[in-house]
């Protein structure tokens, strides 16, 4: 793979998606089996896309210490019904939470009735079991998590917050599959904030496609600025965002 430095950010490149995919997992098995093999349990925020299926099913075939993970995940849509296909934690719960012995998983929509309540008791876990790793993509307006440029604060006092989604997010939903239409889309969503996300120690963000070649273009050139929440990666310790060629085409 062609690797690219960007002040603290490495951009690793891949040829395919799925070469992209493979190579995300085997660092981020390397590294948990790293971590676990002192004893310690580690606390893990996954993103939930479609973005993700090549590295979520590729880190399903690593050797995971899994029995020392406690999973979580970043965001949730307000006012799905339960069951609801597009839901983050059901399509977690499907993809890889129901396949794999973790010590715990814990569910935003498990947090209470209403979106106020979810925040509150979402920032207690969290607050509890602070996020060791990140496994995390990039929006097509460069957003992490649902932290969308209009919302975005890098210094947000909060860790969990209620946000209103923008009309690029809401098209990139149905631009994936999820939704048929915009106004099928949740407004709102329950998210991680960026000052939660960036606690982690080590961040691995998943981004193929050429849908969002431009955000990679972004974050990789621009400012770092919240009208570019994703630009926040440059300034991480310890983060790696992995690209297939289509999404890389700007910054080869």
């Amino acid at each position: 793979m062609k690797t690219l430095q960007k002040d603290k950010l490495t951009v690793k490149i891949g040829d395919s998606c799925e070469e992209t995919g493979k190579a995300a997992a085997r660092d981020a098995a390397d590294y948990l089996s790293k971590v676990a093999s002192g004893g310690a349990y580690i606390n893990v925020v996954f993103a939930a896309a479609p973005s993700q299926n090549a590295f979520l099913d590729a880190l399903l075939r690593c050797a995971v210490p899994w029995e020392r993970v406690r999973a979580f995940h970043m965001d949730e849509y307000i006012g799905l019904p339960d069951g609801a296909q597009q839901s983050f934690g059901n399509y977690l719960e499907r993809r890889i939470f129901s396949k794999a012995p973790f010590k715990s998983v814990h569910y935003i929509r498990d947090c209470g009735a209403g979106p106020e309540e979810l925040c509150r008791k979402y920032a207690r876990i969290i607050a509890d079991y602070p996020p060791d790793v990140v496994f995390m993509g990039i929006g097509e307006n460069a957003h992490i998590a649902f932290n969308d440029p209009a919302f975005a604060k890098f210094n947000d006092k909060e860790s969990v917050k209620i946000v209103e989604l923008d009309e690029i997010c809401r098209r990139q939903q149905v631009n994936d599959g999820c939704f048929r239409k915009v106004s099928d889309v949740p407004k709102f969503a329950v998210t991680l904030t960026i000052p939660a996300l960036m606690s982690a120690r080590k961040i691995f963000c998943v981004v193929p496609y050429a849908s969002k070649a431009d955000a990679v273009r972004r974050v990789f050139f621009g400012k770092i600025e919240e009208a570019c929440p994703a630009s926040i990666l440059r300034l991480h310790s310890d983060a790696t965002m992995y690209c297939d060629r289509d999404s890389a085409k700007y910054i080869l």
